[in-house]
């Protein structure tokens, strides 16, 4: 009994001990440049959308929030330890809410399933251009709720358009590891379970680029990242 006593404290000690070394970065993401004045979306080609919406609706081209936060920049580590994690099973989900796509920017494991969904209830299609990975063109009719895809390679950043409604696009990373995080409109960002080490944190914003930053992890905290972005000159 003693002997199997110890075993197990000296396997908690052992979860423990791993436990503390899972690390997170955290940070936010600003904007720091005068505020484009971007002309409202012109949904008048079909009425029903534009009769889901009381006002005018602004492209996610730049969303922000109090401070010039920035929403829609994915923040991930592009030398990410290894990991035995496997894909999860849950799917990604992109909504299609008022001709618009909810989320405008995601990530997605390789072999994760991303489903898209009709909340609408009017007829859109989902046509997804990626290079390495299978285009995909999903008719989705008013009723149909959902459909979904997976992908078998890494890919960064490819559109996904709307061929019914031309204003509607959004943006699908396909990433190997699980250390990546994409921001809401109050810019924060966090990745979680990293070991203590130094990484490369990229910061990409679909018209302004991207920025990079070397953060450290140590006793289970880094950071915390800020990223700035201003329009190139």
């Amino acid at each position: 009994m003693r002997i199997r006593t110890f075993a197990l404290s000296l396997a908690g000690a052992s979860l423990l001990a791993s436990s503390a070394l899972a690390g997170t970065i955290t940070g936010t993401v600003v904007y720091d440049d005068k505020v484009p004045n971007l002309r409202p979306l012109s949904m008048d080609a079909d009425p029903a959308c534009a009769e889901k919406h009381d006002s005018p609706v602004k492209p996610d081209l730049l969303v922000l929030g109090d401070g010039n936060t920035m929403a829609n920049v994915f923040v991930k580590v592009t030398n990410p330890p290894e990991t035995d994690s496997s894909a999860p099973t849950e799917p990604v989900v992109i909504d299609q809410v008022g001709c618009m796509y909810e989320p405008h920017v995601v990530g997605v494991r390789v072999g994760q399933p991303l489903q898209f969904r009709n909340s609408d209830g009017i007829l859109h299609n989902v046509h997804g251009l990626p290079d390495k990975n299978r285009e995909f063109n999903l008719g989705m009719p008013a009723s149909l709720k959902q459909k979904e895809t997976t992908f078998n390679e890494p890919e960064e950043f490819f559109p996904v358009k709307c061929d019914v409604h031309p204003w509607m696009k959004a943006y699908v990373a396909v990433m190997t590891h699980p250390f990546f995080d994409v921001t809401d409109k109050d810019g924060k960002f966090t990745i979680d379970g990293l070991p203590d080490g130094t990484y490369t944190v990229e910061a990409w914003h679909e018209k302004l680029g991207t920025r990079t930053q070397e953060i450290s992890v140590s006793g289970g905290e880094g950071g915390p990242a800020e990223f700035t972005f201003q329009v190139p000159k």
